[in-house]
């Protein structure tokens, strides 16, 4: 087993928005490395990142990097993680990856670590980290799962730009400057950069997130329908999404609609079971206007959950708000965490 103090950690994609996230978050958390190597594409090679009130210098990643890494944190992209993810397992590192790459891949763990920690034993050198909306409506509804079980999830996603990357966000501030100073402007990356058309984001509503695939839903949509079914080992849970783009820079939002297996439970029961839930803050009075909002999730690391309430037609039905931070609990923290579990359960070895 490898001794903590000795704990050689890479990032891959560190100057990306999730990436950087990566960095602050092993540093508020104190995971425990001895040594943090930081990589890039070319382009961004040679950047100075503070750690620690240390300055590191983010490297070009490329497969010799990777010797001596113990645990790789990857957020660069599912092309990059194709190429080098492979390659740093071959060296002896276990990747945590934060793209779409593998997450479908019947070898490959997708974990959230409040709901499927176990299935980090059956890693075959890569882990998958799922999609920012799927986290946090899995770690919500996992509760509710394990008590009462789950037959059907109907969810619609509010997501903030960031979940597009820096360019999405600097497309937000810059189109909201343009609006209100009375400037043309040209929208040039959302909904999806490099596709046909893209649409002023300020002020509106996208209902695209990702390219659409044959059967009228996006890739974002079957990500959560897929990666949902798969985390919560339940292949034959009726899962459908709806996933919306608003203008918001961080923290995603959803309106989630499920049904239990079991009739004759309250929304009071619901609330119980998500009071002592690992990950979750409950935040539900409607009396004194009390419910998540993802302004109020921004920098912090859980689940939020509000709005409980019994469906007025279907008694096993309810509804309920989860919000929470995209880049944190979405991205970064939720790699960190398997990687703190991998510590924990003795899986990282030389």
């Amino acid at each position: 087993m490898t001794n903590n103090k000795d704990l050689h950690v890479a990032v891959v994609g560190a100057t990306g928005a999730v990436g950087m996230q990566m960095i602050q978050t092993l540093e508020s958390t104190d995971f425990p490395l001895t040594k943090l190597t930081l990589l890039s594409s070319e382009r961004s090679a040679g950047k100075k990142v503070m750690y620690k009130g240390q300055e590191l210098t983010v490297e070009v990643a490329t497969p010799d990097k990777f010797e001596g890494v113990d645990i790789a944190l990857f957020s660069a992209g599912g092309g990059v993680s194709k190429e080098l993810a492979p390659e740093a397992v071959k060296r002896g590192a276990i990747v945590v990856d934060n793209t779409s790459a593998f997450r479908m891949d019947e070898n490959v763990p997708l974990v959230v670590p409040e709901v499927n920690e176990n299935d980090l034993y059956n890693h075959n050198g890569i882990i998958a980290n799922p999609n920012c909306s799927t986290i946090q409506m899995v770690v919500a509804l996992e509760p509710i799962r394990k008590a009462l079980g789950l037959s059907k999830v109907i969810v619609s996603t509010y997501q903030a730009v960031s979940g597009s990357g820096v360019a999405a966000i600097t497309e937000l501030k810059e189109q909201t400057k343009d609006i209100l100073e009375g400037r043309e402007f040209s929208p040039k990356v959302l909904p999806v950069k490099g596709d046909k058309k893209h649409y002023q984001i300020a002020f509106n509503a996208i209902p695209q997130i990702d390219k659409f695939e044959e059967n009228g839903f996006t890739f974002e949509e079957m990500k959560m329908i897929n990666e949902t079914k798969k985390i919560m080992h339940l292949p034959d849970l009726h899962v459908a999404a709806t996933c919306v783009r608003l203008p918001v820079e961080t923290g995603h939002s959803e309106s989630v609609y499920f049904e239990t297996n079991q009739n004759g439970i309250s929304a009071e029961e619901i609330r119980e079971l998500l009071t002592t839930a690992p990950g979750v803050v409950l935040e539900d009075n409607p009396a004194e206007q009390v419910y998540p909002m993802p302004v109020n999730a921004v920098g912090k690391n859980e689940v939020f959950v509000g709005r409980i309430r019994k469906d007025l037609d279907q008694d096993n039905g309810f509804h309920m708000w989860v919000v929470s931070d995209n880049l944190l609990k979405g991205a970064a923290w939720n790699s960190v965490q398997i990687a703190q579990s991998l510590l924990k359960l003795g899986l990282v070895s030389k």
